[in-house]
């Protein structure tokens, strides 16, 4: 099925709640940022997508366009993967290469504190639905989940801005909304996973699906239930309004830097499926 009217992008931003306090891109008043058009909500096979803007980033490497959809295209009524199914769908249909994401996570370490940032660069996922897919014409081999070259980029333009930018860690996704409790934290600590939170899959294997590659930066706004101490609800509220600024700035630099024919490797993580999957 052809999307109707989707622009060409090369880049699609998954805006989590990093950047939820302010209009993301424009509220930036950065002048390598054009908006083009904004809400734009398309028919997918998946169903009525969330509402999308168009922007073109303009750089060292000249101008890019890209897609952004605020809070990963959860909506109340939409069910978590099949919002996700749209919002790549439309990514899919657009021809975006690379998908950069953002978010707050709590720290499952007790080494990590909020404001920390971390640029994860593996991921547990806990989340129950797993049979979703776009293409699902390819093997997804997950052995480097994170795009290595865009890595680089959010990991350079964080630790700009930013007191605490750790370059590697593990992200562990369950469903939410809701916040987990001690003993769940406890046993996810186990698991060897740093940070915890609910918008890195299944947008990290969906990327690998539609053919792109996938990196985010994620800042700690709260500690895990029964790490370090307990949590405050007015800290984290803060978080999200004082530091969603220089996070979005990460996003528009790694879009404006990042080399679209880097050999990072990624795409030889894509296989043709083994697998015949009946059409309907």
């Amino acid at each position: 099925m052809t999307i109707a009217g989707v622009p060409r992008a090369e880049f699609g931003v998954c805006g989590g709640s990093g950047t939820l306090s302010f209009a993301f891109p424009a509220g930036l008043e950065d002048e390598r940022v054009e908006v083009l058009a904004e809400d734009l909500v398309f028919e997918t096979p998946f169903g009525r997508s969330p509402a999308f803007t168009h922007f073109r980033v303009t750089g060292p490497r000249g101008p890019r366009e890209a897609l952004t959809v605020k809070m990963h295209g959860w909506r109340r009524g939409v069910k978590r993967a099949d919002a996700s199914l749209q919002v790549f769908s439309v990514f899919h249909e657009a021809g975006v290469r690379k998908v950069l994401a953002d978010g707050g996570v709590g720290s499952l370490n007790h080494l990590l504190d909020p404001r920390d940032v971390v640029i994860p660069t593996d991921f547990v996922d806990l989340t129950v639905k797993q049979d979703i897919y776009v293409r699902g014409d390819h093997l997804l081999i997950m052995r480097q989940p994170i795009c290595p070259d865009l890595h680089a980029h959010l990991f350079g333009s964080a630790s700009e801005r930013f007191g605490r930018v750790f370059r590697r860690g593990t992200y562990l996704v369950t469903d939410g909304p809701r916040f987990e409790s001690p003993a769940e934290v406890d046993y996810m600590k186990r698991m060897g996973a740093d940070v915890i939170g609910q918008s890195l899959a299944p947008e990290v294997f969906l990327a690998r699906d539609i053919g792109a590659c996938y990196a985010g930066i994620y800042m700690v706004v709260n500690y895990g239930e029964g790490v370090v101490k307990a949590w405050e609800h007015a800290e984290l509220k803060a978080i999200f309004f004082e530091e969603s600024a220089d996070v979005a700035r990460c996003v528009i630099d790694a879009i404006a830097d990042a080399d679209l024919e880097a050999p990072c490797g990624c795409m030889d993580l894509r296989k043709p499926s083994l697998l015949n999957l009946p059409q309907e």
